[in-house]
């Protein structure tokens, strides 16, 4: 079968020529009509240069994602070298294999080479998650590569996507097992414990993303008072207690990621003292008769999906550290996050100094935090660092 061949305007090669995976609708010179969503095709510069094989998307600004700049069949033996090559990659970060941590991000996007696709391993359980319609067609051909890749380890692969693809595409898809039926796992993660129901949970169901700045958390955490803000299922709050935290308070406004905070702390061992507040974040922190903490964590969901809405979201980060800044003890630590794509690290920074005055504190930069490495940035798409943070001591 013939494949639909898409060719650039001049000069609009040079960015896929420099590895960058995407094909903007304005870039196109010409589109065959019959060319359908989901489509692989090959893209080729003006002069019929041969640029790469992605799939085909129409309807938004990004028209292809290329999954390949090799001319190459997209078959199983692509999908299973993909795999292949991303199990290889965590294997060398120390994370398969791990008596200490069972679970991690397998394919993070265009991290891996592969735009619209995220695989997260939850112990025996894989979680895909389809962003493109094209990635979505293909997902049985990636299930069946992820089986060939870990044979028995993998008890069950979970598809969830229809809250992820296009809406009018979405609509007709239905969330279901390529392989298995198991619902709920028990993970490890640096040997603190939490349940996983990769149906019902957030995202694919945990938070893997924050693995590196809740391990270094806890060394600060020791005898210490700490406040996890946008808790979920208590992350952050685990490892505090885990590390010896004298007494944690975690804030969420669901009650079902505080029932499975709950569950989550009857998995794990620790001394101190914890409380459970189902509140909005916002009122909690401007309660003026809390307690002031050595320790605060802020880690809200996006506040902005895209640039329209940026300014409203900057506004909203800038509110919520100043209502932090002023429940950190003089000398303690506020660790402060934003997994916003369209807000920058330089605006991100610029926004928690302008919180910073406005709270009228002294704040020193600890250190700058991001995504841990199973979820990473290819070199030449920038876009991929989503996950700004930074570690600051309060005077």
């Amino acid at each position: 079968m013939s494949i639909p061949t898409i060719k650039l305007k001049k000069g609009k090669e040079i960015s896929v020529l420099r590895k960058h995976p995407w094909v903007f609708s304005g870039a196109i010179s010409f589109l065959p009509k019959s060319t359908s969503d989901g489509e692989i095709v090959n893209v080729v510069a003006f002069d019929d240069k041969f640029l790469g094989k992605g799939h085909y998307q129409g309807g938004g600004s990004i028209s292809v994602r290329i999954i390949s700049f090799d001319d190459q069949n997209i078959d199983q033996d692509f999908w299973n070298k993909i795999i292949y090559n991303a199990k290889t990659y965590r294997d060398s970060l120390q994370l398969i294999g791990n008596p200490l941590t069972n679970t991690y991000r397998l394919i993070h996007g265009e991290g891996d080479g592969i735009p619209g696709l995220i695989i997260d391993i939850y112990n025996d359980i894989a979680v895909i998650q389809c962003h493109s319609i094209g990635v979505h067609k293909d997902s049985s051909a990636i299930g069946q590569a992820i089986c060939n890749n870990y044979g028995s380890i993998i008890h069950a692969i979970y598809i969830r996507s229809k809250d992820t693809l296009p809406e009018n595409y979405g609509a007709s898809v239905e969330d279901g097992y390529h392989m298995g039926n198991k619902e709920e796992t028990i993970i490890i993660e640096n040997g603190a414990n939490f349940k996983i129901n990769v149906i019902t949970g957030q995202k694919t169901g945990f938070f893997l993303d924050q693995r590196e700045n809740r391990l270094l958390l806890q060394a600060f955490s020791a005898s210490k008072s700490v406040l996890n803000c946008f808790c979920y299922t208590g992350g952050f709050s685990i490892y505090a207690l885990m590390a010896g935290a004298q007494v944690v308070d975690s804030v969420d406004i669901s009650q079902k990621a505080m029932d499975l905070l709950e569950e989550n702390l009857s998995l794990n061992k620790f001394e101190g003292t914890h409380h459970s507040f189902c509140a909005n974040v916002m009122h909690f922190l401007g309660d003026e008769s809390l307690p002031l903490y050595d320790v605060v964590i802020v880690d809200p969901p996006a506040f902005a999906k895209s640039i329209h809405k940026r300014h409203n979201a900057v506004q909203a980060y800038k509110r919520l550290n100043a209502l932090a800044f002023k429940k950190v003890k003089s000398g303690g630590y506020l660790f402060t996050f934003s997994c916003s794509q369209v807000v920058g690290t330089q605006l991100f920074y610029d926004t928690i100094v302008a919180a910073g005055m406005d709270a009228g504190k002294s704040v020193r930069v600890v250190k700058s935090l991001s995504q841990g490495p199973d979820h990473p940035v290819n070199l030449f798409h920038p876009e991929g660092h989503y996950l700004k943070g930074l570690l600051l001591y309060v005077e």
